[in-house]
């Protein structure tokens, strides 16, 4: 068992910004254009300590969807939400991709706290139109300085905003 001495505690204060967007168009429709350009595998499916690095990549790429993301984890917070006499219909997707994450992961091992991003969907009041909120990635991986994440950073920030931009016109 480690001392008092051996442990140290380091606490680092940071703000997140939360980006929303509104849509006019349905939450079908948004969940639609979003799904169609996302892949699908879990992080369980997508690991395998055996292969190569060159097997990884290419098992990725044959998962990523045209905006370069697949979807890890949906949590369909609409459905438990009816349990309490809430009816709005809420989707969060846990999302990303390994080999966006690893330019990031490399100059900073503490960005795994925050990557892969997350993206809430969610049904506006009366089921007319939709917004899409997340919390911008840069805002919670750079908090530090640490040029090279920081634009890593900013590359998935602009990947993500091109995403949910692609899905609510």
């Amino acid at each position: 068992m480690p001392t008092q001495a051996a442990i140290k505690r380091e606490v680092i204060s940071f703000e997140g910004t939360r980006v929303r967007f509104q849509s006019a168009l349905s939450f079908d429709a948004v969940l639609g254009k979003l799904r169609s350009r996302m892949g699908t595998i879990t992080m369980a499916e997508v690991v395998d300590p055996a292969g190569s690095r060159e097997e990884f990549e290419k098992k990725v790429k044959a998962h990523e969807g045209d905006s370069g993301f697949m979807v890890f984890l949906e949590m369909n917070h609409g459905a438990w939400m009816q349990k309490f006499e809430v009816n709005r219909r809420m989707v969060r997707w846990l999302f990303g991709n390994p080999l966006v994450a690893i330019t990031m992961l490399r100059h900073d091992y503490t960005a795994g706290l925050f990557v892969p991003p997350d993206l809430l969907l969610a049904e506006n009041d009366g089921g007319a139109g939709c917004n899409v909120t997340y919390v911008l990635p840069s805002s919670l991986i750079a908090v530090e300085q640490n040029a090279p994440l920081l634009e890593a950073a900013l590359a998935l920030d602009a990947k993500v905003e091109a995403l949910v931009m692609s899905a609510i016109v």
